[in-house]
């Protein structure tokens, strides 16, 4: 039984796959939150120039907007 603990101990095979497993996690995380971030502000500046569009209000000028 101490022996298996020994190798077991002392076995580092998986140790790369764990630390790849952490490294995307992060960077689905981190990535998520840049998202949620963007999203807010993209929908902000969105709605920003769409009023400034609406208050030109030229859209049916009767001259064919010329």
């Amino acid at each position: 039984m101490m022996d298996f603990i020994k190798t077991f101990r002392d076995d580092d095979s998986g140790a790369v796959t764990v630390d790849w497993v952490v490294i995307t996690a992060a960077v689905v995380g981190m990535s998520a939150i840049s998202f949620f971030v963007i999203e807010d502000n993209a929908f902000a500046l969105m709605d920003a120039a769409g009023g400034a569009v609406a208050a030109e209000n030229d859209f049916g000028a009767a001259g064919g907007g010329e």
